[in-house]
């Protein structure tokens, strides 16, 4: 049976990886089924914490923190089904190494680092992985940094190769703060800050009558 033309197109969440300097996306990473929840938590930036002065009581020292946590799901079921290759030989270890080197400095820069070390170089530098967005619709196209990750697989083949697995995702979203207005990470920030104030515009005002009060006074 064919699908209607009209039939919605599903969207998958995912990770992007760019270059910082170019803009360029190097690498797409779709989620194979979207997680049924997302985790957010907003740690407010105020001034003066419990101490505060009267004349900090309403001011913010910058865009919050912002974490995300969800878990996605991985299984090899539909392409071992169609005989694909990789998957026969190795089951999912592709698709979670991919996750993984994610969090992992490249192997080339760790033997630089080390070659410069025996040289007597006294700093090295820390290794600079591209930028990584996570997307989850046009509305949340996020940079952030992945602060956890946890691999649990569920079911192997006959060769020990995972094929089912259920994938932790921890991710702090990178503000101008950390990166910079200048940076290509503070400004996808900003467009995304600037289209949260968009949306909540949207929302009607409500009344004082909902809330059981005449007025403020």
């Amino acid at each position: 049976m064919g699908f209607s033309p009209q039939s919605p197109q599903l969207i998958r969440g995912g990770l992007v990886l760019v270059d910082a300097n170019s803009g360029r996306a190097l690498r797409i990473i779709t989620l194979q089924y979207n997680p049924d929840t997302l985790t957010r938590s907003l740690q407010i930036k105020g001034v003066g914490g419990d101490s505060m002065e009267f004349s900090e009581a309403l001011r913010l020292k910058g865009p919050p923190v912002e974490t995300i946590k969800l878990e996605a799901e991985i299984d090899a079921t539909d392409k071992l089904e169609a005989a694909d290759a990789t998957t026969l030989a190795t089951g999912l270890h592709s698709q979670l190494a991919l996750l993984e080197t994610l969090v992992y400095p490249a192997s080339t820069d760790l033997r630089s680092n080390n070659l410069e070390a025996s040289f007597g170089s006294i700093e090295i530098i820390a290794m600079q992985k591209p930028l990584l967005l996570f997307v989850w619709s046009r509305q949340r196209v996020l940079p952030v940094r992945i602060t956890e990750l946890s691999i649990t697989e569920e079911s192997f083949d006959a060769n020990l190769n995972p094929i089912r697995a259920k994938v932790s995702l921890g991710m702090r979203v990178l503000t101008v703060d950390d990166v910079g207005f200048d940076q290509r990470g503070g400004s996808i920030f900003m467009s995304y800050l600037e289209q949260k104030e968009q949306l909540a515009a949207q929302v009607a005002n409500a009344s004082f009558g909902a809330l059981g009060i005449t007025g403020i006074s």
